[in-house]
């Protein structure tokens, strides 16, 4: 190696990266095929994954007492992911899963914009730049078509922006917790703690909307535990190991493969009609997605904070 050469990185941890990210690209799928509502699938896949959290770390040893007063941080967490989620759905069924996928990511936006108001966090001009061709590649992808295409789609494009405002509570919401010191869980723990909020919180609104418990076929079974496994566990568990591990800028490259491999899969398994100036408008938005969330620097440490999948 050359004199100041910046050391390889880990390829292990690379590896874990790209795998994590692929895992939780596959969640706006699984949406689409259980024949289930869109409430439903987030209950399930809040409740399923919980579980599997749960007895993971009750085999493991790991779980600890968890006091009233850390639930009680976690209500408002728990909540606003539930709300995400039924908004994430709703878009994934009325846009498909790709753009759902792709609107849910303008959330960084959000975070950033929160941390200059809540913590004077300087902004610079890649936020700016950033901002700027993510809505230029949304308007190619959908804006180009607004006056023709219908009042679903274009709702679901709206709940799909909206979702980054409910993804951005969660985020806060459980930062503050645990920077206050309100909450001491380890990462897994308060993922699963949160989990499981968020399936009551689910399974309430579900109850209101008078939507069926009932799991209908193999299919939407096979869909419904794929959504909790990959989305709650198996993505989750990747991305916490690699990040560590990786520098910041890796890191928010390689998280980009969540949305594009949704888009992808989108246009492979349910047939998207794409044209070149879609593509276009995805690589634009992607491009802004990273240009405004980039930061130099290693990563931070393994805090959930800094881990908790992006949906």
């Amino acid at each position: 190696m050359s004199g100041g050469a910046d050391p390889a990185l880990p390829r292990a941890a690379l590896v874990q990266m790209i795998a994590g990210a692929a895992a939780i690209s596959t969640t706006s799928v699984f949406v689409k095929l259980a024949h289930v509502g869109p409430t439903m699938s987030g209950f399930y896949r809040m409740a399923f994954g919980g579980l599997m959290l749960l007895a993971g770390l009750a085999a493991t040893r790991r779980w600890r007492r968890v006091k009233p007063a850390e639930v009680g941080w976690l209500l408002v967490p728990g909540a606003a992911f539930a709300i995400d989620l039924m908004l994430w759905h709703r878009s994934i069924l009325y846009v498909g899963p790709g753009v759902a996928t792709l609107l849910g990511n303008f959330q960084v936006f959000l975070m950033a914009l929160a941390g200059f108001v809540l913590y004077r966090e300087k902004l610079g001009w890649q936020f700016l730049a950033g901002l700027a061709l993510a809505f230029l590649g949304l308007y190619l992808l959908v804006g180009l078509d607004w006056s023709v295409v219908g009042a679903r789609y274009r709702l679901g494009v709206l709940l799909g922006i909206v979702t980054g405002v409910a993804y951005a509570a969660y985020m806060l919401s459980t930062r503050h917790a645990q920077r206050a010191g309100h909450v001491r869980l380890a990462p897994a723990q308060l993922l699963c703690v949160s989990s499981l909020l968020s399936a009551l919180v689910l399974g309430a609104a579900a109850l209101a909307e008078s939507e069926p418990f009932a799991i209908p076929d193999a299919q939407s079974w096979s869909a419904l535990l794929g959504l909790a496994f990959c989305g709650q566990v198996l993505g989750w568990v990747l991305l916490t190991r690699a990040m560590p591990q990786l520098p910041a800028s890796t890191i928010g490259l390689l998280l980009l493969l969540q949305p594009a491999l949704s888009f992808v899969f989108d246009v492979i398994l349910f047939a998207r009609p794409t044209r070149a100036i879609d593509w276009i408008g995805v690589a634009l938005s992607l491009a802004g997605i990273f240009v405004g969330s980039y930061r130099r620097g290693r990563a931070p440490p393994p805090a959930a904070e800094n881990a908790l999948p992006a949906e």
